[in-house]
């Protein structure tokens, strides 16, 4: 797959920078100071028990969460100030747990209805080359979809916008083990080409293969930053922190 992305090194830039991120939903206050960054063509995941905060981290850095305190750098500009429309036009993607899919469009109405919001987005040609499935399901209804082309569809109507940073809330959640080994290799090439991913994630077993970095949260914080070459001599701690 060739495209714009395939130019960037990973470690080349800090993209993503957030620091001192406090979030709130009505006077919960759901987010106490998270702190991570994330460089020019990594995969990090952020890994946690519900509840621990990781989709609400999600939520603020693409704008949407209610109220929200502290600094989020995105490619170098301060976006805690910003509206979601304007975060999205820095180039960050994001692709909800609840993936957002239209029902009553057509995938092929579903894939160009997002804006293009920089130069570099994948061609067509370029997302069935990812996403096969899509191809021959370009007329059916977003009903008629299972649940791994619902998520293939909600992932690739982003890389059509130029979005450079992905956000990726829990892709394997209720997926069959055959779809989830297809998501997992579509995020490896998707890191291959150059993309930036931040992936929420359950499952640390699937994401260990391609991530460079696991960020742990508990109770609204990050608490922990495992390598993934030291995942193997972490494994004790990290089941301490996502056992219930």
């Amino acid at each position: 797959m060739s495209s714009a992305a395939a130019s960037r090194h990973p470690g080349s830039e800090v993209l993503l920078a957030v620091k001192d991120l406090h979030a709130w939903y009505g006077e919960s206050h759901v987010l106490h100071g998270v702190e991570f960054e994330v460089r020019a063509g990594e995969v990090v995941t952020l890994l946690g028990r519900n509840g621990a905060g990781k989709t609400t981290t999600l939520k603020s850095i693409i704008g949407i969460a209610p109220q929200r305190r502290g600094s989020i750098r995105l490619m170098g500009r301060e976006s805690v100030g910003l509206s979601s429309r304007q975060v999205a036009r820095l180039g960050v993607g994001y692709v909800p747990e609840e993936r957002g899919i239209f029902a009553s469009l057509s995938v092929k109405e579903n894939l160009e209805l997002p804006p293009i919001v920089q130069t570099g987005g994948l061609t067509s040609g370029q997302i069935f080359e990812l996403f096969p499935n899509l191809r021959s399901r370009l007329t059916s209804q977003g009903t008629k979809l299972s649940g791994g082309e619902q998520q293939m569809l909600a992932i690739a109507r982003i890389l059509r916008t130029g979005a450079r940073l992905l956000l990726l809330d829990e892709p394997t959640e209720g997926l069959a083990p055959v779809i989830v080994e297809q998501i997992g290799r579509m995020v490896a090439q998707l890191k291959q080409a150059g993309f930036t991913i931040v992936l929420v994630e359950q499952n640390f077993r699937f994401a260990r293969t391609f991530a460079d970095r696991h960020y742990v949260m508990d109770q609204g914080r990050v608490v922990e930053m495992i390598p993934s070459s030291e995942i193997d001599t972490s494994m004790d701690k990290l089941h301490s922190y996502l056992s219930a």
